[in-house]
């Protein structure tokens, strides 16, 4: 009887092991991802050891190869559009960068941000700067740094559904609209029809230390479900640098998207003084801008 009680007490400790182990590696599979701030930051920061990234120049072309070979890492579905565009002063040679995850398409999300930076510092409050390039930690950098972080996460955990990350090249380049957004309209008028999402989410300028986010007017009028979607989610995630309240409309690269019928919304914080100046630095971000942007999208996608 001793042995009997004693055969039958170690196989339901194995048991229970097992099922302890099994339960515990459910939950692993099943678990969100967790965005990490400081890698995102080192993202933002290697971006502006580049210099400015304004189109022709070399921190320019040694950008585009760290983002195609640092996508590479993360996807087997990378591609690039290469395109010309003949400026009032020169012709420029411009780059987007697309990168596929998830095999999933009953659902595909497009996530996107600007990787150039703008040529001249035309808002420096000293004269002397504004013909001067920046170096664009916040405009430029940040919403990059928030997608590479995310391409990281998705290598080790695949999406529920397909991702399509894409950054545009010169949308910072001109004075007038007319010479700016020129990736993402290139892009729209080229996209892959496997490329076209249920919906899109831009992001710019989304490092700023103080960070505010407002819906953008033009989001609100032409995606609200996006929107909405997007501010119940970060309610949900009780990120308060979400502001239920509707702000500026601003012409950036969501527009040549919402053209063609995708909605597409942008989450940016266009109050940021140091926009188009030489004090675009990466002290004046934060990793923690950077982590909100981060779980905010992590909770959209693995919802």
């Amino acid at each position: 009887m001793m042995s009997l009680c004693y055969h039958l007490s170690s196989f339901l400790k194995i048991f229970f092991a097992i099922t302890l182990f099994n339960f515990f590696a459910i939950l692993d599979i099943y678990a969100k991802p967790v965005f990490n701030a400081e890698n995102a930051f080192k993202y933002l920061q290697k971006q502006c050891d580049f210099g400015p990234r304004n189109p022709n120049s070399q921190g320019h072309k040694k950008t585009r190869d760290f983002l195609i070979k640092e996508l590479n890492k993360f996807s087997k579905n990378v591609f690039t559009q290469d395109f010309t565009f003949k400026s009032s002063k020169e012709t420029l040679n411009l780059t987007n960068i697309i990168a596929v995850f998830g095999t999933n398409a009953k659902k595909r999300i497009l996530l996107a941000a600007h990787w150039d930076t703008r040529p001249y510092a035309d808002l420096d409050p000293d004269p002397k700067n504004r013909q001067t390039p920046i170096i664009g930690a916040n405009d430029g950098a940040s919403g990059v740094a928030v997608l590479l972080e995310l391409a990281r996460i998705f290598k080790s955990n695949p999406p529920p559904i397909q991702v399509i990350i894409v950054l545009f090249d010169g949308e910072d380049y001109g004075k007038t609209t007319k010479e700016m957004f020129l990736g993402s309209r290139f892009f729209a008028k080229n996209i892959n029809k496997d490329w076209i999402p249920d919906y899109g989410i831009l992001l710019d300028m989304v490092g700023d230390k103080d960070l505010n986010i407002y819906i953008e007017k033009n989001s609100l009028d032409f995606a609200p479900g996006v929107v909405e979607l997007v501010w119940n989610k970060a309610n949900e995630l009780g990120l308060k640098n979400f502001h239920n309240k509707v702000g500026q409309a601003i012409l950036d690269d969501h527009i040549p998207l919402l053209e063609i019928g995708i909605e597409c919304i942008d989450i940016i914080d266009f109050n940021y003084p140091y926009w188009h100046t030489l004090n675009d630095t990466p002290d004046k971000c934060s990793p923690k801008s950077l982590e909100t942007i981060g779980k905010l999208l992590l909770g959209l996608i693995y919802e």
